[in-house]
């Protein structure tokens, strides 16, 4: 499976001059614990709620110093065409949770995260246990299913 059958496309960003407060209140609002920061349409960075905890807060910034101040530089991503069994074992590596997912220019295309994959693979095995079980065919015990 493609990870751009598992990931979610709609993603929410922050620009590097957003602040601690702005960012949070996304994160909030939309009950995640990652946003990626972009400048223009490029990927610049991936800010955290413990970024803003760990290098913002407990440190002395306020809500009001910028995503910039304490976001990741260093860009971890993969892509949409990617195998996620590739991915996974790469997240595993990585020990990250989430990854930002790009198209062949780099340009944000989505997010893959644990639950996304978790979820796929479930649904996945419901639909092949669908199959599987349904009832008839030619391997069927029932009285029905036997000439």
């Amino acid at each position: 499976m493609k990870i751009r059958d598992a990931m979610t496309p709609a993603v929410r960003t922050v620009g590097p001059d957003a602040t601690l407060r702005d960012a949070a209140r996304m994160m909030a609002d939309g009950d995640i614990g990652a946003l990626p920061v972009t400048s223009g349409d490029r990927l610049a960075g991936m800010v955290t709620d413990r970024d803003i905890v760990i290098r913002g807060l407990a440190i002395g910034k306020g809500p009001d110093a910028t995503v910039g101040e304490v976001m990741t530089h260093e860009v971890l991503y993969c892509r949409a065409d990617d195998e996620v069994s590739d991915v996974c074992e790469n997240m595993s590596d990585l020990q990250v949770r989430r990854l930002p997912v790009v198209d062949a220019d780099k340009r944000l295309v989505g997010i893959i995260s644990l639950a996304d994959i978790a979820d796929s693979a479930a649904k996945d095995a419901g639909e092949a246990l669908d199959a599987i079980t349904r009832p008839g065919g030619p391997r069927s015990q029932s009285i029905e299913g036997r000439a």
